[in-house]
């Protein structure tokens, strides 16, 4: 794929984390280097393993970054919305890219090289800091990750991750994109559609949540929050 050399503005640089920190000078080179990539839905944006070209930033649409079993079963580690930051660990911890990337629906995203990214690193302090932080809070993602699959029931699973999606949320409704099917999100439970979908209903008997087409209401949070307990 041929990349788009229209750099990025500076108001957009200064909205990403990594970048906010750095004096203007700073971001008008990185800008300079920074390449946009369009995506087709279902397209990969790269593979987990090989070598990593650069920190990636969504611009627009939605991805998903996966691990995929030796028997083909996909398990969903984040899903990428516009703004946020990706394939870190490839840049400044690895030489390969950790996960595969998938674009869920049509989507841009803006790579910024490898090599400038590390040479960065040693000279903007202010970069460093983003990176540890950031680094950091994938650690502790992870490790939600291990205990959701190791103490939580699936129905547990799906309740806390109502929950998180609606954590900033002004309403207790969770909007279902056309692509977050119920396979989707048994990728992101670690389970089968069949699971979730009991899952579902359980959750919706008990009077915790309405499942409608496109979206999810949340109708009792705190009877949610009981069900969202790990089990001992």
């Amino acid at each position: 794929m041929k990349p788009e050399r229209v750099p990025p503005t500076d108001d957009l640089l200064a909205s990403i984390p990594y970048f906010a920190g750095l004096d203007d000078l700073t971001r008008r080179s990185i800008a300079r280097s920074a390449q946009a990539r369009r995506y087709a839905a279902e397209q990969v944006v790269f593979l987990e393993g090989e070598p990593s070209a650069g920190l990636c930033v969504v611009a627009s649409g939605w991805l998903k970054a996966i691990k995929l079993s030796h028997d083909g079963r996909e398990h969903i580690l984040d899903l990428l919305g516009p703004g946020d930051v990706f394939n870190a660990i490839g840049v400044f911890a690895a030489d390969t890219n950790p996960a595969t990337v998938i674009a869920l629906e049509p989507a841009q995203v803006w790579m910024f090289p490898r090599e400038l990214m590390r040479r960065l690193l040693e000279t903007q302090p202010a970069l460093a800091h983003a990176v540890i932080e950031d680094l950091a809070g994938r650690v502790l993602h992870l490790i939600t990750m291990v205990e959701d699959l190791s103490l939580r029931t699936v129905e547990a699973r799906l309740a806390r991750l109502l929950l998180e999606q609606t954590a900033s949320a002004i309403t207790d409704t969770v909007p279902r994109q056309r692509w977050a099917t119920q396979a989707e999100m048994a990728s992101r439970l670690g389970t089968v559609p069949d699971v979730v979908n009991r899952a579902l209903r359980s959750l919706s008997q008990a009077g915790c949540i309405h499942v409608e087409r496109h979206q999810i209401q949340i109708i009792d949070r705190a009877a949610l929050l009981n069900k969202a307990k790990p089990s001992f």
